[in-house]
């Protein structure tokens, strides 16, 4: 995507890596464009958005996650946005190899990359970089899972705590899908995934700056409300009718939060309050789950907009100024 006119890059990126990578961080319906924008407008380097969103990736799924706008794309490039179909699944690992090549065409643009997100894994797989390990084990996988589900994630997440400390210090007991894929490589290998992540070579970023966005629970409940009502409002019952008419209501696409909720809805066995509340239900508790995986990581520096989107955004810009002025990388080119 090009540069708005008027808006030419003044910063070519130089040299090899490291190479700066800013992530804005946050919940959902915590205001993650607007304030993106905000921050880019008061910055002397050009940034490009790379969405970090496990449902935006998908296309035909506009007012049910809330994508950027038009215009809001205009003012701001975005990628990694409408780039996979509804039927396919889209993991982490295929993410951070998408928006990898991403950041370097942002770089080769003389930009630099801001993600943009709530989705946690997709923004740690493109810090970080993301240890694929060894190939899926059906037999062994259909063991655990069943395991699972008859003793429950809480119980292999102790037996994974026996074997492999590490690993199950970052991983929550409810993450049925982590517990089990860190089960299933030590009982494959013989070794802890830990200690594999530790031996593998670095895919991500040398020193990422971490922003996230932080509002009191109250007000971003109301947020919350606000959000769903204009989902419903701006078409999220018609997508969701249309996914099951494709015959994609068990589409990975399908699972984002709130869909099953808003086609009832459009088909008339909910009224719009009960859909309102199951919604906003959802999304609060996915929005608890995602401040809890934020707030573990190293070194993120909170925005709180709710003491004003302008103080916010000067300070995200502050922050980015900083961290960008410590890359010799970036130097000053002609005047645009």
């Amino acid at each position: 995507m090009e540069f708005a006119a008027g808006a030419p890059p003044r910063y070519p990126f130089e040299g090899p890596d490291p190479r700066p990578l800013a992530v804005l961080a946050g919940p959902t319906a915590s205001g993650k464009t607007a304030l993106a924008i905000a921050i880019a407008a008061r910055l002397s380097i050009p940034l490009e958005v790379i969405g970090a969103d496990a449902r935006q990736i998908y296309r035909g799924l506009s007012a049910g996650t809330a994508k950027p706008t038009e215009a809001e794309r205009r003012t701001l490039p975005h990628h990694m946005i409408d780039v996979a179909d509804p039927a396919e699944t889209f993991d982490a690992a295929r993410y951070a190899r998408e928006a990898r090549a991403c950041a370097e065409g942002v770089y080769a643009r003389g930009a630099v990359p801001l993600a943009v997100g709530g989705s946690g894994l997709y923004l740690r797989a493109l810090a970080e970089g993301l240890f694929e390990g060894p190939g899926a084990q059906p037999a062994l996988r259909e063991r655990l899972e069943a395991e699972a589900d008859r003793e429950g994630p809480a119980a292999l997440h102790r037996r994974l705590a026996g074997c492999d400390p590490r690993a199950a210090a970052r991983i929550h007991p409810n993450d049925r899908k982590r517990i089990v894929r860190a089960l299933e490589v030590y009982e494959a290998t013989g070794r802890p995934i830990s200690s594999l992540r530790a031996e593998a070579p670095a895919k991500g970023f040398e020193r990422p700056l971490w922003l996230g966005v932080d509002w009191p629970p109250e007000l971003h409940a109301r947020r919350i409300e606000g959000r769903v009502r204009a989902m419903l409002a701006g078409g999220m019952a018609e997508e969701a009718e249309t996914l099951a008419r494709q015959g994609l209501a068990g589409a990975p696409a399908f699972e984002g939060l709130g869909y099953a909720e808003a086609l009832a809805f459009g088909r008339g066995e909910a009224g719009l309050e009960e859909t309102v509340e199951l919604i906003c239900r959802l999304h609060r508790g996915y929005a608890k789950r995602q401040r809890t995986w934020f707030r573990r990581v190293e070194g993120i520096r909170w925005l709180r907009p709710a003491e004003g989107m302008e103080r916010a955004a000067e300070e995200g810009a502050r922050v980015v100024e900083a961290y960008l002025a410590g890359f010799p990388g970036l130097r000053k080119g002609a005047a645009g």
